[in-house]
């Protein structure tokens, strides 16, 4: 499975990328916006934290086909390993089948059935991405409409990867690793959840705590 960081925050990109293989950073307008930075100059930033090796996934802002296809060309270019995410509307449906004839890659965005995650695969988009967390404030099933569009995906050999998205909290994302999720893009703070565990803190001091009382204080054992 892809761990993918969910943010345009430089630092936490920076700390979660010194401590964990992460295998790309998403943002969208929103994400940027919050940042309060040109989006060519954070794009920038985080390619350089992060190597061209990497992928970065940058979002359009525009709506119709044509604009699309403008700023889609404007952004794969920014770098070598650029993904550009494009909505799953109609115009956008449009755009991913004839962006992927010039071989642009693609993550088809803002997905909320697998209908719509299906489509966009079959229109040749390189990730679909689904979100759970936004399905489920709205009493819908985010986990099971992942669950189905990974089956399908799968059933059918589509060279696609489900990439879910939207996430409120650790568990949602370990709910999707039992499934086989093939990706999934997360905040820093949910990513920050799955490494930690109080139990583990208390364990690390334990061991200090024995050592010490056996050995003296400060000593190591390579000392």
């Amino acid at each position: 499975m892809q761990l993918i960081l969910d943010t345009g925050n430089v630092e936490e990109i920076r700390e979660l990328h010194s401590k964990l293989v992460i295998d790309g950073v998403t943002t969208n307008p929103s994400i940027v916006a919050g940042e309060k930075k040109n989006f060519l100059k954070l794009i920038m930033e985080i390619d350089e934290i992060v190597g061209e090796a990497t992928a970065i996934h940058a979002q359009v802002l525009s709506t119709k086909y044509e604009d699309i296809i403008d700023e889609a060309l404007f952004i794969s270019k920014l770098r070598k390993n650029m993904y550009v995410k494009i909505p799953v509307t109609g115009d956008g449906f449009r755009a991913i089948k004839d962006l992927k004839k010039q071989g642009i890659k693609i993550t088809a965005t803002a997905i909320f059935t697998a209908h719509q995650g299906f489509l966009a695969a079959k229109a040749g988009a390189d990730y679909v991405a689904p979100y759970v967390n936004r399905l489920d404030n709205i009493s819908a099933d985010g986990v099971g409409t992942v669950r189905d569009l990974v089956n399908i995906i799968n059933t059918y050999h589509m060279d696609t990867k489900v990439l879910a998205a939207s996430f409120k909290n650790a568990q949602q994302v370990l709910e999707l690793m039992k499934i086989g999720v093939h990706s999934i893009t997360a905040p820093a703070d949910i990513i920050k959840a799955m490494m930690g565990h109080p139990l583990t803190d208390w364990s690390v001091a334990k061991f200090i705590e024995d050592w010490e009382n056996e050995f003296g204080k400060g000593t190591k054992t390579n000392r």
